[in-house]
């Protein structure tokens, strides 16, 4: 086995790992994982014979993928068939969904503790203070996840103004 099957196993490995770590879809990670490493779009066929799954699993998978901007559909002249690349933005796009949670998170705690507060019953009163953290918690998060993003973008243009010093294939931004 060449070295670059060697890294190509090791990506796709570790991706389907810790996607399985967050809850999800261990082929999913294993799709994710291929398209980081391709050079160039994929198509279905591809995909399914790469990672040996069926056609229909790693559909399901790529709609949900495409909805969630870490992979998108490209147009090949000559053939119907669809092709896939990851997302230029995918680790930016994956932190705006977790971003997302945590916002709908925030709207959860306000809500509740909005209601709870209506209420002068003291038995509630560890309840209220429960959704009073909750809330300020991920009012907190959602700050700092959106500072990161801004402090993100900047070290991603500095990433590709690097690369394209260099001569290496520069990716779009967006």
């Amino acid at each position: 086995m060449s070295l670059k099957e060697k890294i190509k196993r090791e990506v796709l490995r570790e991706y389907g790992d810790g996607y399985h770590a967050f809850g999800l879809n261990r082929v999913m990670g294993h799709i994710v994982g291929l398209l980081l490493f391709a050079n160039e779009p994929l198509s279905l066929d591809d995909i399914c014979k790469q990672l040996g799954r069926s056609k229909g699993v790693v559909s399901q998978i790529m709609r949900r993928l495409v909805e969630r901007n870490l992979v998108r559909k490209v147009l090949s002249t000559g053939t119907r068939k669809d092709f896939y690349e990851i997302h230029p933005s995918v680790f930016e796009n994956a932190f705006r969904n977790n971003l997302e949670l945590i916002r709908n998170n925030a709207r959860i705690a306000h809500r509740l503790k909005d209601l709870a507060e209506q209420s002068d019953d003291a038995s509630l009163a560890p309840l209220q203070l429960r959704l009073a953290e909750m809330a300020r918690f991920y009012e907190l998060t959602e700050e700092h996840y959106e500072n990161f993003l801004k402090e993100w973008q900047a070290e991603r243009e500095k990433i590709h103004l690097k690369f394209s010093r260099n001569g290496k294939k520069k990716t779009p931004t967006k």
